[in-house]
C-alpha cells in the first residue's frame, strides 16, 4: 500500500488539466474545462474537468472520478501504478509499505510531534488566564476567534520549558524536540529550552495539511532584543523555500479567483482572511524561490505582489516577480501609501479600499519602467544604458513567449535600443550562464552612493577586458591555482549558490563567512549574502574577488544533483566548525583538573560527536539535515 499522505501529495501536485488534456482536447468553460468524452462516442462536448475540486464528469455517459481513476480507466493501470506514474512525473517519491507497518514513514514522528505542539499552543491561547493577553492582541488586530481557529493560531507562553516539559511527559525525547526545531540551545543555558516564548504561533502546513513547522510573532518587547518574528529552522520535514504559507487553506479561492495575492508575512494573510479576502499566500522569511513559484503556478497564472513600498520591499518585489515570470505566472505590483501594508489597509479601509489598490496594480515591467522614469534614468545615454541593464533580468526571466515579445517591444520603445539587439543580448546571457545584470532593480541605492552597474557594453564587467561569456581557455586562465584541491566544500557551495541563487538565504541560515578559510571565498560569500544576484560588474568587488567570481561563473563542472551538492557542502563546512570546537574542547580537557570539569567537557565532546553523526546520517538517507539555529525571519 501507499501511505495516504503520499497519495494526497501526488494528487495535489499533479495538474489534472494537463494530464487529461493529453488525451482530450479541452477548452476553458468558465472556471472549468470541457471536451469530448474519451469513454464514449461523444458528438458534442459533454465531458467536464473541474480542477478546483479535483474531479471529472461526463454528462453523456456518466463516467466520473479523480485523476487516478482517469489513468486507471484510460490506461489500464491499477491504483498503485497510477500514483507512481503521476509521482514520477510531478516529483513525488512514492514508496509502498506493508499493511500494519507502524514504522512505514521515517518522517511520521516529526509530523506527529508538530501536531502535538500545535495543539498545545492552541490550548495555551484558549486558556482563560494564560492566553488572555494574546487573545486581546489578536482582537486588536482584527482577528476574530473563527479566523484564529481556521489558521490554527496558538500562543507560546513566556516560559522557558513549558512545551519541553509537556512533550517529554508525553513520551517525546528531548533529542527529537531539538531536531524538530521546537527546542533550542545556548552556551548560557544548562539544558535545551523552548524556541518559541511569548509569541503568537502560526502553524505552517503543507498543501495537504501536514504541520511542517511554526512561525511566532513576539507580543510587545521583552527587553532582550528578541527578533519580532521567529521561524522554525530547517528540519527533516520543513524547508521554507519549498512552502508558501496558507496555500493549503487558500488554494481553492486562488483557483476560483484566478489570481493569488502574494504578501510578506503571516499576519498579512490572516488579517486579509479576517477581512474577507481568502486568496493570499506568504513567503516564509525568504525571497521567492523557484520551488515556491512553481508550486503557485499549479493553481493560477496571475499574481499580485503586495510587498512594502520602501527600498527593501521594492527589491523583494522585483526579484519575486522575475522568479514568478520564469514559472509561467504573470505578476503585477500593488502599491500602498508609505507606511501602509495589506494588514493596515484591510483594517482601516475594508475590502472595498483594498480592492481599489488591487485594481490599480501595474504589470511588473511597467512598474520598473515607471520607477526608472521617475528617477531620471531616461534623461541621458549613460543613464538609459544603465536602465537597460536593470530591465534585462525581467526580459530574460519571462517564460511566456507572447509576453516576452511584448516586454521586448516595450523596452525597445522606451530605451531606443533595437529589439534585435535586446533579443540577442538576452540569448547571449542565457547561453553564458551570467545574470542579465547585477540584479539591482530600479529601487536600488541612489546614484549618490556610487553603487550600481557601471556604464559599458552589454554584460561587460567594468574594468575588465573579458566578455561575460568567457570561453574555455579564459575559464582556465582565471581559475586560481589550488582552487578545488584543499577547498572543496567552499568551492562547491559557491558554485551551487551562483547557479541556484534562491539557495543563498538558506545557506546563510546555516553557515557564515567565518566558516570559509579562504579569504577570497569568504568575501565572495559575504557579497552573495548582501546581494544574491551579485554579478562581476559590481563595483564593490575587489579585483581578486571579481576574478574568483568570474572563474566560478565560467566553471564547466556539471552539478547533476544541486540539492545534494548543496547539503553536502554545507555539512562539510559545519563539520569543520565542529572539528575546530572539538580540538578546543580536547585542549581544555588536557588542562582540566577537577572531575566535574572533565565530566562537563566529555559530555560536550559526546554531544558534538552525536551532532556530527546526525548530520551525515541524514545526508546518507537523502534528507536535509535539520538545524538548531533559529531563523529570525522577516515576516510582518
Amino acid at each position: 500500500m501507499i501511505p495516504d499522505e503520499v497519495v494526497e501529495e501526488v494528487r495535489t501536485r499533479a495538474d489534472m488539466v494537463e494530464v487529461i488534456g493529453e488525451v482530450v482536447s479541452l477548452k476553458r468553460s468558465g472556471k472549468d474545462w470541457k471536451g469530448k468524452c474519451p469513454f464514449h462516442d461523444d458528438r458534442s462536448p459533454s465531458f467536464y474537468v473541474v480542477p478546483s475540486k479535483g474531479f471529472y464528469n461526463c454528462f453523456g455517459c456518466g463516467e466520473s472520478g479523480d485523476i487516478f481513476s482517469f489513468l486507471m480507466k484510460r490506461s489500464g493501470m491499477d491504483f498503485n501504478d497510477a500514483v507512481k506514474s503521476l509521482g514520477a512525473r510531478y516529483g513525488v517519491e512514492v514508496r509502498e509499505v506493508g499493511r500494519g507497518d507502524a514504522d512505514d514513514d521515517p518522517l511520521r514522528i516529526y509530523y506527529e510531534l508538530n501536531v502535538f505542539a500545535r495543539d498545545w499552543f492552541r490550548s495555551r491561547l484558549a486558556d482563560p488566564e494564560v492566553g488572555a493577553h494574546a487573545r486581546r492582541y489578536l482582537e486588536g488586530r482584527g482577528v476574530d476567534a473563527e479566523t484564529a481557529e481556521r489558521f490554527g493560531l496558538g500562543f507560546a507562553p513566556d516560559d522557558w520549558r513549558g512545551l519541553r516539559d509537556h512533550a517529554m511527559a508525553s513520551g517525546y525525547a528531548e533529542e527529537l524536540l531539538l531536531e524538530a526545531g521546537l527546542l533550542t540551545t545556548s552556551e548560557r543555558a544548562p539544558e535545551p529550552y523552548d524556541r518559541f516564548r511569548n509569541r503568537i504561533i502560526f502553524p505552517i502546513e503543507s498543501v495537504t495539511g501536514k504541520v511542517l513547522g511554526f512561525g511566532g510573532r513576539i507580543l510587545g518587547s521583552d527587553g532582550r532584543g528578541a527578533p519580532k518574528y521567529l521561524n522554525s529552522p530547517e528540519t527533516p520535514v520543513y524547508q521554507k523555500g519549498r512552502t508558501l504559507y496558507a496555500l493549503g487553506w487558500n488554494r481553492n479561492a486562488i483557483r476560483r479567483d484566478e489570481v493569488a495575492l502574494v504578501v510578506e508575512g503571516y499576519m498579512d494573510v490572516v488579517a486579509l482572511a479576517a477581512g474577507g479576502v481568502g486568496n493570499a499566500v506568504a513567503t516564509l522569511g525568504t525571497a521567492m524561490t523557484t520551488e515556491q513559484a512553481t508550486l503557485l503556478a499549479r493553481y493560477t497564472q496571475r499574481a499580485l505582489l503586495l510587498f512594502d513600498s520602501d527600498e527593501a520591499g521594492l527589491r523583494a518585489t522585483f526579484r519575486a516577480g522575475d522568479v514568478l515570470l520564469a514559472a509561467g505566472v504573470h505578476p503585477s505590483v500593488v502599491s500602498f501609501p508609505p507606511g501602509e501594508d495589506p494588514d493596515t489597509v484591510i483594517r482601516g479601509e475594508g475590502v472595498g479600499g483594498l480592492r481599489r489598490y488591487l485594481n490599480d496594480a501595474v504589470d511588473l515591467l511597467d512598474r520598473k519602467v515607471q520607477l526608472l522614469d521617475e528617477r531620471g534614468y531616461f534623461g541621458s545615454i549613460d543613464r538609459t544604458r544603465r536602465a537597460v541593464d536593470k530591465l534585462l533580468p525581467t526580459l530574460r526571466a519571462v517564460a511566456d513567449p507572447a509576453l516576452r515579445d511584448m516586454y521586448v517591444a516595450k523596452v525597445s520603445e522606451r530605451t531606443g535600443v533595437r529589439r534585435e539587439t535586446l533579443e540577442e543580448e538576452v540569448r547571449r546571457r542565457e547561453a553564458s550562464g551570467l545574470p542579465a545584470s547585477s540584479g539591482r532593480d530600479p529601487s536600488g541605492p541612489s546614484e549618490s552612493t556610487g553603487v550600481g552597474p557601471r556604464p559599458g557594453g552589454f554584460g561587460r564587467p567594468s574594468g575588465s577586458g573579458r566578455s561575460g561569456g568567457m570561453g574555455g581557455a579564459a575559464r582556465r586562465r582565471t581559475r586560481p591555482s589550488g582552487w578545488g584541491l584543499g577547498l572543496g566544500p567552499e568551492r562547491q557551495l559557491l558554485l551551487v549558490l551562483l547557479r541556484a541563487r534562491e539557495l543563498v538565504e538558506r545557506a546563510a541560515e546555516r553557515v557564515g563567512p567565518e566558516d570559509f578559510e579562504d579569504a577570497e571565498a569568504r568575501e565572495l560569500f559575504q557579497h552573495l549574502m548582501d546581494d544574491p544576484e551579485l554579478a562581476p560588474d559590481d563595483p564593490g568587488l575587489a579585483p581578486e574577488v571579481r576574478e574568483r567570481l568570474m572563474a566560478l561563473l565560467g566553471d564547466p563542472e556539471e552539478l547533476d544533483h544541486t540539492e545534494r551538492v548543496f547539503e553536502e557542502s554545507v555539512v562539510r563546512l559545519l563539520d569543520r566548525r565542529l572539528q575546530r570546537r572539538r580540538e578546543e574542547l580536547e585542549r581544555e580537557l588536557r588542562s582540566a583538573e577537577s572531575p566535574d570539569e572533565k565530566r562537563g567537557i566529555l559530555e560536550a565532546l559526546n554531544t558534538l560527536q552525536l551532532e556530527r553523526r546526525g548530520r551525515w546520517n541524514v545526508i546518507r538517507r537523502g534528507r536535509r539535515p535539520g538545524s538548531n539555529h533559529p531563523s529570525d525571519g522577516t515576516n510582518r
